[in-house]
C-alpha cells in the first residue's frame, strides 16, 4: 500500500470515527451510511485538500456534504 492510499484510509477512518462519536452511532452503521451516500469515495477524492487540514476537518466535510444532500 502506498503512502497516499494509507493517508486516504486515515481520513476515512477519522471521518467515520468522528461522525460516530458526534452522532452516537456505531462505526459499522456510519460506514454503511457513508458507503450508501458516496461519502467514502468523496473523502478519498478530496484527499488533496483534506490532507492539509486537521483530521476533524474530515468529519466536518462529511457533515457539510450530507447537509447539502439534504440527508
Amino acid at each position: 500500500m502506498d503512502e497516499k492510499t494509507r493517508d486516504e484510509n486515515l481520513l476515512v477512518v477519522a471521518a467515520v470515527e468522528g461522525y460516530s462519536r458526534r452522532h452516537h452511532m456505531p462505526a459499522r452503521d456510519v460506514i454503511r451510511f457513508f458507503s450508501r451516500t458516496g461519502l467514502l469515495q468523496l473523502i478519498r477524492a478530496n484527499y488533496p485538500a483534506l490532507h492539509t487540514q486537521s483530521l476533524d476537518e474530515s468529519v466536518d466535510f462529511a457533515e457539510d456534504v450530507l447537509a447539502r444532500m439534504g440527508v
